[in-house]
Order: C-alpha cells, then sequence, then structure tokens
C-alpha cells in the first residue's frame, strides 16, 4: 500500500519540474530523490516506535492521542480527515480523467476531465465499501503493473546507446544553468511525488502481524520507493538527456514510448499512468473511508456515538463511508471551481495541505526522542539518530515549500489551522457535553 500511493503519476511528469528547479543538473536531482526517501525511510522507522506502543485505531491520530492528548489528535484527525486525504484523493481523480481524454482521444476540456474523474472518484469509494478485500487486492495488481514501465526505463537505458534525440525547431531550446540554491526548490515536487505514505497507517490495527509488519513495511516500502524513482529518473535523463526534457517539459516522457513502439508507445504510457493513478485512488480512499469512524470512536465528531453503533466489524461503516464519501464531493466542487476561475493560478488544491503535514510529523518525531532520553526506547538507532535525521529533512521540505511560493504556503496554512482549530473546538464541545450528561 506504501509503495501504491507513493508511486503515482508523480514521478511520471515532476521529472521535468525537479530538473527545471536544479537547472537540468541529474547528480541534484538524484539527490533531491535521496532527501525525500531519506525522509521517509528516518521519519517511518522513527513512528515504528511509536506503533508499538499503542494498539489503538486511526494510524497517526492514534500516535497523537496516545503521546499528546486528545484535543491535539482530534485537531490531527480533522485535517487528515476532512482536507488531506479528499484534496489528494480528488485531485488524483481528476488527473486519472485528463489521462482518460488524452488516451481515448476524447475532447481536451475541462468538463470531460472531471466528469470522468468524478465518476473514477466514485467506482473507487463504491468498490471499498462493498469489498474491502477486492479494492486490497486491486491495490496489489496495481502497484506491480505501475513499477513494470518505471523499473523498465532504467533496465533499457542500460544498453541504451542512441544519440539523444533533438528538440524540434518550434520548441525553445532551454540548456542547463547553475541555479545555485534554488535547486531547494525542487523539494516541493519531489514531497508531492513521495507524498502518501502516512495513510497507510491508518489501516495499521487491521494487519496480520501488527506492528511487526508495519515496522517492515515502513522500512522497506520507502526504499523500494527511491529504487524505482532512481531507475526512472536516471534511464529517463540518459535516454532523452536533461536538455530535451527541460524543454519539451511534461510531453517528454510521451518521446521515449514512441521512439521504443512508435505512435502506440504513446497510449501505452499513458496506460500505465492511468493504472498507476488508479492505485493512489484506491489507497487513498481505502484510508479515507475509515477515518470518520476512527475519529468517531474517539469521539471527535458530532454525533459520533451514531456512527460508532453504524460500524459492523470487518466491514466498514455506511455513516463513516458517506462521511468521507460527502467531504470528497465538496472538495471536488471546490477544485472545479479553483480550476474554472484559475483561483490557485498553476497549482491546485492537493497542494494545500502536503507540506503542512511534515509540520505534524516532525512533532513526533521530537516525541520519540523523548521516549528515548526517557529510556522508553531501548534502541539508540530508531529511537535518537533516525529522528533527528528525520526532523532535518523535514525542516528542509518546509524550507522548500516556502522558497518555491511562499505566499501559497502562507495561506495554505492558514487553512489547514482552521481545520485543525475546528477539529480541536469539536472535541472540546464534545468533552463538555458529556460532563453536563454525567
Amino acid at each position: 500500500m506504501i509503495i501504491g500511493i507513493c508511486v503515482g503519476s508523480g514521478i511520471f511528469f515532476k521529472v521535468g519540474n525537479i530538473l527545471a528547479f536544479t537547472g537540468g543538473n541529474v547528480f541534484l536531482g538524484v539527490l533531491v530523490f535521496i532527501i525525500g526517501a531519506l525522509c521517509i525511510i528516518f521519519g517511518s522507522l522513527s513512528l515504528t516506535n511509536l506503533a508499538q506502543r499503542t494498539t489503538k485505531n486511526g494510524g497517526m491520530v492514534a500516535y497523537f492521542e496516545e503521546f499528546f492528548s486528545e484535543s491535539t489528535a482530534s485537531a490531527f484527525g480533522w485535517y487528515q480527515t476532512f482536507l488531506y486525504f479528499p484534496t489528494i484523493g480528488v485531485v488524483v481523480s481528476w488527473a486519472a480523467g485528463t489521462y482518460t481524454t488524452m488516451l481515448l482521444d476524447l475532447p481536451q476540456t475541462m468538463s470531460y476531465q472531471m466528469g470522468i474523474g468524478f465518476c473514477y472518484m466514485l467506482f473507487f469509494y463504491c468498490l471499498n465499501i462493498l469489498s474491502s478485500q477486492f479494492a486490497g487486492w486491486f491495490q496489489i495488481v496495481s502497484t506491480i503493473t505501475k513499477l513494470i514501465p518505471l523499473l523498465g526505463m532504467g533496465f533499457i537505458a542500460l544498453f541504451w546507446s542512441k544519440e539523444t534525440p533533438v528538440v524540434p525547431p518550434t520548441v525553445p531550446l532551454v540548456e542547463k544553468t547553475d541555479v545555485g540554491l534554488g535547486w531547494l526548490a525542487a523539494l516541493a515536487p519531489m514531497a508531492f511525488s513521495y507524498d502518501g505514505w502516512p495513510i497507510a497507517l491508518s489501516i495499521s490495527h487491521e494487519v496480520k502481524g501488527g506492528s511487526q509488519t508495519m515496522k517492515k513495511a515502513l522500512c522497506f516500502g520507502p526504499i523500494i520507493v527511491l529504487i524505482v524513482y532512481l531507475s526512472y529518473f536516471l534511464g529517463l535523463t540518459h535516454i532523452l538527456g536533461p536538455e530535451y526534457i527541460l524543454s519539451m517539459g511534461e510531453g517528454a516522457v510521451m518521446e521515449v514510448g514512441e521512439m521504443l513502439f512508435g505512435h502506440i508507445g504513446q497510449k501505452v504510457i499513458l496506460l500505465f499512468i492511468l493504472v498507476a493513478l488508479f492505485g493512489v485512488i484506491n489507497g487513498v480512499t481505502l484510508g479515507h473511508i475509515r477515518m470518520p469512524y476512527a475519529l468517531a470512536t474517539k469521539n471527535m465528531l458530532p454525533n459520533s456515538q451514531k456512527i460508532v453503533e453504524n460500524y459492523h466489524q470487518k466491514k466498514i461503516g455506511s455513516r463513516s463511508a458517506i462521511i468521507a464519501l460527502l467531504t470528497s464531493c465538496g472538495w471536488f466542487i471546490i477544485h472545479y471551481l479553483t480550476q474554472y476561475f484559475q483561483l490557485m493560478g498553476l497549482g491546485d488544491i492537493g497542494e494545500i495541505a502536503i507540506v503542512f503535514g511534515y509540520m505534524w510529523y516532525i512533532a513526533l518525531y521530537f516525541k520519540v526522542i523523548q521516549l528515548y532520553l526517557d529510556k522508553d526506547i531501548k534502541e539508540t538507532f530508531t529511537g535518537l539518530i533516525s529522528p533527528i535525521l528525520a526532523i532535518l529533512g523535514g525542516l528542509i521540505i518546509l524550507f522548500g515549500g516556502f522558497y518555491d511560493n511562499p505566499v501559497f504556503e502562507f495561506i495554505s496554512f492558514g487553512i489547514c489551522f482552521l481545520f485543525c482549530l475546528f477539529g480541536y473546538i469539536t472535541f472540546r464541545k464534545n468533552q463538555s457535553n458529556n460532563m453536563i450528561k454525567q
């Protein structure tokens, strides 16, 4: 699930962004990918200490509940449930609709793209509600399928001896440049490419083997993602060359398909991208429909008791799923309006919550260090070294996000804080009402 969510469409089309910010420097591009992987590896290794010390549901929400306070957990839970999960799912569904119109040669209009994307979103919510087991199998199949072109790119590059393609005369040539510290801005698209691994924590209480299985997944999952990303990045830059990718932008990846298989090769690439997107949508949905129930069990939602009563063991409660679905539908409408009226420029609502999450993760890393200093955690590497390195990585990503677009990040942080405030107030209100009843 970790690999399936992290490896989405971002890697196919964020390579151009990362190269642009690094001025076409492949070495800096590799460094950016390694920083991203280390942030996840050291961060996830640190969180395994918390996973082993709680049996509560809700993933990271449970960690904040256990090691901070219930009101803090409610604030974070609202951010995840009503902002992080749905905005990512909505944007990826829209992207799937966009690539479907390209694959089937349909009109490239927002109505077609949004309409198809909305249908995809509804389909995966229905799939996860009706059969969580089938949804889990789909996650495995889609993950294996999407890895084929990414690892294949690196394999092909090992035997590739042809010259890099020439930039068409109609396209302005973009050459490599020295960007100085400007390469740090590449951390923003890198964070998007790696994002999604915390979603897997939402199902940790349902995983066979419990915390030990999660510990292995959180360790090896990010390493596999790094290998896959480097294989694709180095393979693509070797076959096409940095200048071609910089000049052609997002369309560069299509050239590889055409070079290998002719015109049909572009369709093959689009098909693989669609499978990658489906895996992300399914993974996000799989985690999202569990979150309202998890919050309700902790009395962090209005009418929490009714949501809990509607939940059946080994079956996702319909009210929990409906809340998740309605939230995503609401964000889909907001996304359509922001894109239609171009309210976010070149960005989208999916970028609102990603960087903000690292602030919360850093708080958990500090808690791990505290537990180590209190001698509750014995292992020096996972209890001290890993969280320190994860904190440094998280701060780099936060800096990179603000360096790239400070105004947008300040607005995004304000929106995220509002959702956290609603969660905090709701829990306090529910707590007061319970005390009055008693």
